[in-house]
């Protein structure tokens, strides 16, 4: 019988993504721990949430089950990046870092974590959308790139918890020839536009439904952060990345912001909601125009991988369409490949909420959990 292995985890971020996340290790923890034949301890050595963190210099485990009291209690300031991977190197367990931010600062630290043996799970997409180079260094120092540090994966960083991102890889891996590209990737995209021209007409207006989206909580506290396309242009950049395409960032090709160009520029958000029904003519318009060809409107990203083009804005489909027929906030993915022909391999579900993000979070982990070699 194999001896128990350790396995510490370190995470950063508590909030909506991270609580969800650390029920989920705590429960994978439990299960973990209980296998007869080759039992696993996971370990929770450290949790940073904003500009905090608990830790402690003997990497004694933290009580996941009552982390929020811990944290009020026992925290310190936040290490500088660098010193946190350094403090994370010389656990003597191997260590497993759990990013649930969304903070570029981080991402620009992941191939510095990575050389220093630190395997990361994520659900941040900076790192992966940003910059070109910033994707090469993540690659060149992990284990599943071209480096031997740490494993890194980002499932939730396109899609949630759909197996967007491993189904993509696996296709380029075991040899088939990835065409095309099209989905709506925004949960938020989808449930406006669903409501905005349902399949059959109806829906209110733009800024009606905009607002109904923002009360329900489907968009950002400022809307115009979705509106402006760059969450799609994201998610379609790391698409693009893994079959290939050298993107250089999100702002690289064509994105097609809904923002009414008078109101890019108002500070306040409530004050754009106030104003932005002023310029509802413009939507209204592109929807009958729609309607008058049988078609609906759908806010979609797409990569021609042929022709290495990509593109998010506003696209017509026939009401039979499957891109046409999503409900709520539901995300559609599908992959036109030479093996699978003219009938797409289709990814659809939710694409947002925090149990399924973290979900694909946890699932990550236990794909590094099964790669990293015990330690000698």
């Amino acid at each position: 019988m194999p001896a128990p292995r350790q396995i510490n985890i370190a995470v950063l971020g508590a909030g909506g993504v991270g609580s969800c996340f650390l029920s989920q290790l705590s429960s994978l923890s439990a299960k973990l721990s209980q296998n007869p034949s080759a039992p696993m301890y996971l370990s929770l050595i450290l949790l940073s949430r904003s500009k905090t963190m608990v830790y402690n210099d003997a990497f004694k485990p933290i009580n996941i089950s009552d982390w929020k009291s811990t944290m009020e209690k026992n925290s310190k300031p936040a290490l500088p990046l660098p010193d946190l991977a350094d403090f994370l190197a010389m656990s003597p367990e191997k260590v497993v870092l759990a990013d649930n931010t969304s903070s570029q600062d981080v991402a620009d630290h992941y191939p510095m974590f990575l050389r220093k043996g630190i395997s990361i799970v994520t659900a941040n997409k900076k790192g992966f959308a940003g910059s070109y180079a910033l994707w090469q260094d993540i690659f060149r120092a992990a284990s599943n790139g071209t480096g031997q540090g740490g494993w890194v994966f980002h499932e939730s960083s396109v899609g949630a918890c759909l197996p967007t991102v491993s189904t993509l890889k696996d296709l380029v891996e075991t040899g088939d020839e990835v065409r095309k590209i099209e989905g709506v990737f925004s949960g938020t995209m989808s449930f406006l536009f669903n409501n905005f021209m349902p399949v059959g007409g109806g829906g209110g207006s733009f800024s009606q439904e905009v607002k109904k989206a923002k009360d329900l909580g489907y968009t950002e506290p400022d809307p115009r952060d979705d509106l402006n396309g760059m969450d799609v242009a994201r998610k379609l950049t790391i698409l693009g990345r893994l079959v290939g395409l050298e993107i250089e960032s999100p702002t690289s090709f064509p994105v097609q912001s809904l923002i009414p160009t008078a109101l890019e520029n108002v500070k306040d958000p409530n004050e754009f909601m106030a104003k932005l029904g002023d310029y509802d003519a413009e939507m209204e318009k592109l929807k009958k125009e729609a309607a008058s060809e049988g078609k609906v409107l759908r806010y979609v990203g797409s990569v021609d991988v042929e022709k290495k083009q990509c593109r998010v804005g506003l696209e017509k489909f026939d009401a039979s369409h499957p891109i046409s027929a999503l409900k709520g906030s539901d995300n559609i993915f599908s992959f036109y490949t030479k093996r699978y022909g003219e009938s797409p391999l289709v990814i659809q579900g939710a694409g947002a909420g925090g149990d399924v993000t973290a979900m694909g979070v946890t699932g990550d982990l236990i794909k590094v959990l099964r790669l990293l070699p015990q330690r000698q």
